[in-house]
Parts: structure tokens; C-alpha cells; sequence
């Protein structure tokens, strides 16, 4: 939420001053920091919803916050981004539009915060009966530590972001664990 109210408030800087300086400003927090920050805020949660009894689908209010993440991703990448870089090169005047988009990344984030406290609406029709996750191993919690880190240096060596690691773990991690879900309950079965 920091970064958005920091692009906020370059945009408004930017547009009230009429300073160039201030869209390249926000369009390199944009593109060397919020970009980061965003992967791993939106792999913390995935990993957290995975880790959790909140589970993927198991909720509308976690099923709210995982689509308000992906459109924020997708508006900072393909809409932010590309505005940003006309504004800081000057080919493109500000527009009040130019304010409100950060101005609703950082209204969105704060709805999530009070989603995450509240809990607010019922399960899913879907819902599965609550299961308590499996424990992670030591090395797993580990790995999910280093996954941000990986990410970081891989990102660094290409240029901008990828977060390869972040995407592979998210997807591997729920097959995973339904696996051994399935394995316990053939166990207690038996």
C-alpha cells in the first residue's frame, strides 16, 4: 500500500507542478520496486491461503482478495506501467486518471487488509468439508522463504520482473498437498 500511495503521490506532485521529473520518479518505483513487491504480496497470499484451513476455494472473502490481486497485477502491468512511461518521457499530458489509478491500488489494498480481518460472507457452495492442512516440512518453509529471493536474483539477471519461482511453487504446492490429503485418508481408511 506504501508504493501506491508513493505513486500517488508523485502523480499528483507530477500533475499539480507540472514536473516531468516527479512521472519518472514513479515510473521507477513502478518499475523497480512496486513490480517486486507486488509478485511476492500476491505469493505470500497464495502460499498462505494454500498453508491455511482458508484454502483456495473455500471462501468467497479469499476468493475476493486472490481477484482484486490478479486485476491489480494485471492493470499495474499492462496500464500502469505503459503510462507511467509516457508521462515520464513526456509524450503523453496527466490526466486525473492518472491519479485515481493509484489512488484505487491503494483503496483496494486497504479493502483486502479489511477482508482479511473481517471474514466477512459465507463459504462456498463448493466448499470442501473443513480439512485441516498437512504441517509443512522445515525445508519446505525454508524453500518458501528463499522462492521471493530466487525471484529477486532472477529478475536482476533478465531486467525486470519474473516470477518463474513464485508461479512454479503456487502451482506445484496445492497438487502436492492434494496428494498427500489423499494419502492420509487412504491411511485412515485402511
Amino acid at each position: 500500500m506504501s508504493q501506491a500511495l508513493g505513486l500517488f503521490a508523485l502523480t499528483v506532485y507530477g500533475m499539480t507542478a507540472r514536473e516531468p521529473k516527479a512521472y519518472a520518479m514513479a515510473e521507477m518505483l513502478d518499475t523497480q520496486v512496486l513490480a517486486q513487491l507486488a509478485n511476492a504480496s500476491a505469493f505470500t497470499g497464495i502460499m498462505l491461503s494454500a498453508l491455511t484451513r482458508w484454502g483456495y476455494f473455500q471462501y468467497w472473502w479469499v476468493m475476493a482478495k486472490f481477484v482484486i490481486t490478479l486485476v491489480q497485477l494485471y492493470a499495474g502491468i499492462f496500464l500502469l506501467g505503459p503510462q507511467l512511461g509516457a508521462l515520464a518521457t513526456g509524450q503523453q499530458d496527466a490526466s486525473p486518471v492518472h491519479v485515481a489509478g493509484p489512488a484505487l491500488m491503494a483503496s483496494a489494498i486497504a479493502f483486502q487488509g479489511w477482508l482479511s480481518i473481517a471474514k466477512p460472507w459465507r463459504r462456498t457452495p463448493w466448499a470442501a468439508a473443513p480439512a485441516k492442512p498437512p504441517e509443512p516440512s522445515a525445508w519446505f518453509v525454508g524453500f518458501l522463504f528463499a522462492v521471493p529471493l530466487l525471484d529477486l536474483l532472477l529478475a536482476a539477471r533478465l531486467g525486470h520482473p519474473a516470477p518463474l519461482f513464485f508461479a512454479l511453487t503456487a502451482v506445484t504446492y496445492p497438487l502436492w498437498r492434494r496428494r498427500l490429503l489423499g494419502r492420509e485418508a487412504r491411511l485412515r481408511a485402511s
